[in-house]
């Protein structure tokens, strides 16, 4: 897609074109009169407007995917018969059932380790830190008596797994064999496919569930060209598919550019949160359309894009109407464009609120 600037003197060089017999009339008669008032249509095709004071904003426009954020895989260590797995779109908490194998539960627990040993009463080391940290969030642990950021695993450790077990309804052995929990770098997890069957054999080291977080987030890939344009924290119109619209944030840009799936043209990743995720729906993926807001100005001096005159010197001009009927050209420094309006902050000498000024008739 263009950037705003280029679509800028697209629409500039399309006023022009149909300008020819103003710019002409200003080489020739610089506008000594027999030109129209008021808002009549003149012998040009052209008709008038007026300067006005507005707050523009300018965006970028593009094409997203609304899901949810992460993936993650929950690797089985268990052995024995699935007999409980969830539904596609279950969120579990931490310290929920995934699943069961022979009627056992197998508990999420967060972490960023892997469960690859069995972990008792002596042992200590990062995956013992993160069990503690967990019960003592889940409250089986107290902080007086277990601390979240110890890796050892005593006799507070002990009872506070005994807690947890009693509450699953399984024996209060005070160990967590290998299989008997799963961790994951999350506190909830939405389960978007189940890879096992009720009946079947759990397989020992493959992935039994995939999920993701329960957080929405829309994905693009926005043109490398307009990634100067875009910031951190830059409000975004979201278009869901129903063609409701619902606001969110930028919350992450890429850094690395890769070739664009269509066009070619290098893009990079940008993630946007949505502010009000329940207007979303609970759709896994749908595309969206999004607009983000890059610049915002407010009581800006504004004419339309389409007065704009490009003078051969290479800059940028509006034609004036006198209250006496006068034309004359009046050099304009160019600001935000808003292309939603279809309006462009100008400066000059001389500008003011309620200046009529020429728009050609496209």
């Amino acid at each position: 897609m263009p950037s705003r600037f280029a679509r800028r003197h697209l629409i500039v060089a399309a006023a022009l074109l149909m300008a020819v017999a103003v710019v002409v009339a200003v080489i020739g008669d610089p506008f000594g009169g027999g030109r129209a008032h008021g808002n009549e249509v003149n012998d040009g095709g052209t008709s008038l407007t007026t300067v006005v004071r507005e707050s523009l904003s300018s965006q970028t426009a593009s094409s997203g995917t609304l899901g949810f954020a992460g993936s993650y895989s929950a690797i089985n260590e268990a052995s024995g018969t699935l007999t409980w797995l969830p539904s596609v779109g279950t969120i579990i908490r931490e310290g929920g059932v995934l699943y069961r194998v022979s009627g056992a539960p197998v508990v999420l627990l967060t972490g960023k380790i892997p469960f690859y040993r069995a972990l008792w009463d002596g042992m200590t080391g990062a995956d013992v830190e993160q069990l503690n940290h967990d019960l003592v969030t889940l409250g089986y642990g107290r902080r007086a008596e277990l601390s979240p950021t110890s890796d050892y695993f005593g006799g507070a450790t002990v009872e506070a797994l005994e807690a947890l077990q009693d509450h699953l309804g399984v024996t209060e052995t005070g160990t967590l064999a290998l299989g008997q929990a799963v961790f994951l770098p999350l506190r909830r997890l939405r389960v978007t496919a189940v890879n096992g069957t009720l009946g079947a054999n759990a397989q020992s080291g493959g992935p039994l569930l995939t999920g993701s977080t329960a957080r929405r987030i829309v994905s693009l890939q926005l043109d490398a060209a307009e990634q100067a344009d875009v910031a951190l924290g830059d409000r975004v119109a979201i278009t869901l598919p129903d063609n409701a619209d619902t606001p969110g944030v930028v919350s992450s840009i890429g850094t690395v550019a890769s070739a664009g799936r269509s066009s070619g043209s290098p893009t990079v990743p940008v993630t946007v949160r949505p502010l009000h995720p329940s207007a979303t729906g609970s759709i896994d993926q749908a595309p969206v359309d999004v607009a983000i807001t890059t610049g915002f100005v407010k009581r800006a001096l504004a004419v339309p894009i389409d007065a704009l005159l490009a003078l051969a010197s290479g800059r940028d001009a509006v034609e004036e109407v006198s209250p006496a009927g006068r034309h004359h050209l009046a050099a304009v420094s160019l600001g935000l464009f808003d292309d939603a309006l279809g309006m462009v902050q100008v400066k000059g000498a001389g500008l003011a609120v309620g200046q009529r000024v020429v728009v050609p008739s496209l």
